[in-house]
């Protein structure tokens, strides 16, 4: 079997187990931000084990199953946890559940995750949406033979040289940043940069990123938005400031740090989402 075939086959396993719901947007949950799911209605939740080659999450904060329902009146399809290249999985293992999700027939994705700050002025526990990325995870999980298949028929999508200068949706940000200005909140915007990690990086590191535009630094979220965009799928990306980057922090760097500050950030997070899920349903629904 081919890897789409494999796709297909997780696919059709989980619209067996969903029923009637077919969800419209997809939810990925980042580390120590799990709880967020908890929000969704009617919930069926599926162990990421039990789907025909889906892998598994190896790394605290990550529960591993998706759970699927309504949020804000919208069908979700929710990833509580995700895999990573740093845990000994290839790019085309740690995209494998977004391919899923464009199979499954979602319109759009929010991309969630836990990011070092690397700007003076970032507070522990701020959600910034990502306006762009930078990619140096030495990778792109699109290397190899086009499958055009992966279009699912949406407009655009399935092309191996495709435009990635509005990678995180323009329109979907400023739906986000609407939805906060309700709450008499602001949401900054910044540029993530991926690593592959699993170590932090040097305070040389972050000098050198900082230089290059980014202001957020993190190991996750790119893989996916680029298989994402091949697919024809609209991304709004956020990230929790979870820990101050190597050399702005008088602390050293750890885990723990960052799955303790995501949890303290849950709540906050899935009130945006909940938001977030109405206005970007009525958005893509509006469309063909």
């Amino acid at each position: 079997m081919s890897y789409f075939d494999d796709v297909s086959e997780a696919a059709q396993f989980l619209r067996a187990k969903l029923g009637r719901l077919r969800p419209r947007l997809g939810i990925v949950l980042g580390s120590g931000l799990g709880a967020a799911a908890n929000a969704v209605h009617d919930p069926v939740i599926v162990p990421y084990e039990s789907i025909p080659h889906f892998p598994k999450s190896t790394v605290e904060g990550h529960s591993g199953r998706l759970v699927a329902g309504t949020l804000g009146g919208t069908p979700v399809v929710v990833m509580q946890g995700r895999v990573h290249f740093y845990e000994g999985y290839s790019p085309q293992d740690v995209t494998f559940p977004m391919r899923v999700m464009g199979a499954l027939g979602i319109r759009a994705v929010i991309l969630t995750n836990a990011a070092g700050g690397i700007v003076e002025g970032y507070k522990i526990g701020q959600l910034v949406l990502i306006a762009d990325h930078i990619n140096l995870m030495g990778w792109n999980p699109l290397v190899g033979p086009n499958e055009p298949r992966f279009s699912f028929n949406r407009p655009n999508g399935g092309l191996r040289f495709f435009d990635m200068s509005d990678a995180y949706s323009k329109r979907l940000r400023q739906v986000a940043i609407q939805a906060t200005e309700m709450e008499g909140q602001t949401l900054e915007e910044g540029v993530y940069l991926a690593v592959s990690g699993p170590s932090f990086e040097t305070p040389a590191e972050i000098r050198a990123f900082r230089t290059m535009g980014a202001t957020l630094v993190g190991m996750s979220t790119v893989p996916e938005t680029i298989v994402a965009r091949h697919m024809g799928i609209e991304v709004l990306g956020i990230s929790c400031v979870t820990n101050l980057a190597a050399g702005l922090s008088p602390t050293p760097l750890s885990h723990t740090e960052v799955f303790e500050a995501g949890k303290q950030v849950e709540r906050k997070l899935a009130e945006l989402l909940e938001r977030l899920a109405m206005w970007i349903s009525a958005l893509v629904d509006a469309e063909p």
